[in-house]
């Protein structure tokens, strides 16, 4: 299903015809504020709707003994703490400016909070919280952010449907403002065979009333086909990692899409769009001619004298469909022809004398 109604979420509204796009950001900006300023920059120009960051100190965030679960390949850090203290040097005040030059570009900004600190900074800066997978089991957490009020988007990757359904009533108990799951596979980078799409269409059933999108962390390949397939599949939400330069070493960059992949997908959406049309059957001005060749009529199976009492040997069914349909066979069947007819002649009503006639001779 492409032609969906358009949702109301917070401070913004989610398209009915495309999907609103969230180009996860990250710490991607490596600590550089003229970076992040571009990417907000790339990404709006892009056809981004919303960019994101994360907000968060290592401190808070995780033990010093917290090991890797990334590619080290990809990521040669092999603590959770040293990781994140590389990225961590964003405070308060980079992040208003971060949400001001997104209002100067037209696009939405959004930050991922991991700390009750953060939830109070970037409260007054988005339209809703973007809740990190790994804390959908942080019911306090969960807690805290319904209690501002604000809509509230969770992935829920690496999850039992159990446990997304406690973090629904956590945050619907304290909150009746507009949610939004997430299916995500936490894995960096996932196997396209392991992001397993069709848990969109479980989560839609089991929640028929929450808004479900997809957090995607599959390479970008084939023009980001998996975000394309997630959303033919219902996801109206889709978040990915986004970068300036996916070449770049460690962290998101390696499976995250960059300003060119954002303009291809937005292009594969429209042309999706477009491939669905309407749910109507019709006849589409494109096949009026050949609704007219291709389909058959009656025709003169032999030559036919004048006065002629029309027998079923003496019609045939051919193209074109210019003439008496063939299901009007029946009635052409005992009248009487006015004038001679030619073999494959198409056969049309004025040639006939009606039955009635026929009989009244």
């Amino acid at each position: 299903m492409i032609h969906r109604r358009e949702i109301p979420f917070g401070g913004i509204t989610i398209p009915a015809n495309r999907p609103y796009l969230i180009a996860e950001a990250g710490v991607n900006h490596e600590n550089e504020l003229q970076t992040a300023l571009k990417m907000v920059d790339e990404a709006a120009a892009a056809g981004a709707d919303a960019i994101k960051f994360q907000s968060y100190k290592a401190e808070s965030l995780a033990s010093r003994h917290s090991p890797a679960y990334w590619d080290l390949e990809k990521e040669s850090t092999r603590s959770q703490y040293e990781l994140f203290k590389k990225h961590d040097l964003f405070g308060d005040r980079e992040y208003e400016v971060l949400a001001e030059r997104a209002a100067a570009k037209g696009i939405t900004f959004l930050s991922t909070p991991f700390d009750e600190h953060f939830a109070d900074i970037l409260e007054s800066l988005i339209p809703f919280y973007k809740v990190a997978s790994a804390d959908i089991t942080n019911t306090p957490f969960l807690r805290y952010l319904a209690s501002k009020g604000k809509p509230m988007v969770l992935s829920v990757g690496a999850s039992t449907i159990g446990e997304v359904d406690d973090a629904v009533r956590a945050v619907l108990d304290v909150c009746e403002a507009p949610l939004a799951l997430l299916h995500c596979v936490l894995s960096y980078p996932t196997d396209p065979r392991q992001s397993n799409l069709g848990t969109i269409v479980h989560l839609q059933r089991v929640f028929p009333n929450l808004t479900i999108g997809y957090s995607d962390h599959v390479p970008p390949l084939h023009n980001c086909l998996t975000l394309t397939v997630a959303w033919m599949l219902g996801a109206r939400i889709l978040e990915k990692h986004f970068t300036l330069d996916k070449n770049l070493p460690g962290n998101d960059h390696y499976h995250a899409m960059d300003p060119a992949d954002i303009r291809t997908f937005r292009e594969q959406c429209d042309f999706a769009t477009a491939l669905y049309g309407q749910e109507t059957k019709d006849v589409r001005l494109c096949e009026t001619d050949a609704r007219k060749q291709a389909r058959r009529s009656l025709v003169a199976a032999r030559s036919l004298p004048s006065d002629h009492v029309m027998a079923s040997e003496d019609i045939a069914i051919k193209r074109p469909g210019t003439g008496i349909a063939p299901n009007f066979k029946g009635l052409i069947v005992g009248c009487k022809t006015l004038r001679a007819m030619e073999e494959d002649e198409i056969l049309k009503w004025d040639v006939f004398l009606k039955k009635k006639s026929i009989t009244n001779e």
